[in-house]
């Protein structure tokens, strides 16, 4: 990968976007290489994930306009699917990401960011979708993911106007869930991941797509989906284990309560 890094932490993976001179930009390469090292993620040795950008001054500041400035109607519709395909992946992996958010998240950043499970941010980020000011709309789900996650007159007012909002803004709207002096972003980061990878990974992965596919659905079957997935702990390792130690751990406590005696 030229443009994309992973290293992995214990159960914590870390996907780091590095094209550092053109501030993390998203091009077809960047695209490609975020779907390839997605993919090649172990399931099985990884609980959850941090995306996060190279250097202190961008996450991701938006989609490649150079690359974009000369595409066709036809070239621009395969250029958002490419982006809208990564990104939904994201969203739909099967384990947690949590979008450590170090400066601009621009356009396709800001995008990107919202496909994540959880965003926190560096007190210098600045997000924002700018599509309207360069004659286009968001492409990577921002019409979707931003009314959805901040409310749909919100969503419209950043997206009309173009305009750029900074980390306590952000912080304000429900745009992210933190914000950190840049040096502690991703130490939070990776502390929030790790106290994620402690618990049941099959629980946690059950409660990540019951609370997806339960937003894209009526009251009366998002329950459904979620009684099939509670249902889907029981006798696994994890719920036995879990369920014994509690039981334990309360008839000890039990034990320790000393009777009130009335001399």
């Amino acid at each position: 990968m030229e443009f994309v890094k992973y290293e992995q932490e214990g159960f914590v993976g870390i996907v780091t976007i590095d094209r550092q001179k053109a501030l993390n930009a998203l091009n077809s390469q960047v695209l490609e290489e975020l779907s390839d090292t997605f993919d090649a993620i172990d399931l099985e040795t990884t609980r959850c994930v941090i995306l996060t950008g190279a250097g202190e001054k961008s996450f991701v500041a938006g989609a490649d306009i150079g690359e974009m400035s000369t595409l066709t109607k036809a070239e621009g519709e395969a250029f958002g699917k490419k982006g809208n395909d990564i990104f939904l992946k994201i969203e739909k992996f099967p384990i947690p990401v949590i979008a450590a958010v170090n400066g601009f998240a621009l356009g396709g950043g800001c995008e990107i960011s919202m496909s994540c499970d959880i965003r926190i941010c560096s007190e210098n980020a600045v997000f924002g979708q700018p599509e309207v000011g360069l004659g286009i709309t968001p492409g990577f789900g921002g019409t979707q993911r931003l009314a959805r996650l901040v409310s749909p007159g919100m969503a419209k007012q950043l997206i009309y106007t173009a305009r750029n909002i900074k980390a306590d803004e952000a912080y304000r709207i429900g745009l992210v869930n933190a914000v950190y002096p840049l040096e502690e972003l991703l130490p939070a980061a990776k502390k929030m991941a790790a106290g994620i990878a402690a618990n049941a990974p099959i629980a946690v992965r059950n409660c990540k797509k019951a609370i997806n596919d339960g937003l894209q659905t009526d009251i009366d079957s998002a329950v459904v989906i979620e009684e099939k997935l509670f249902g889907d702990c029981f006798e696994t390792e994890d719920q036995k284990a879990g369920m014994a130690n509690f039981l334990e751990k309360d008839k000890e406590k039990k034990l320790k309560v000393v009777p009130f005696q009335n001399k």
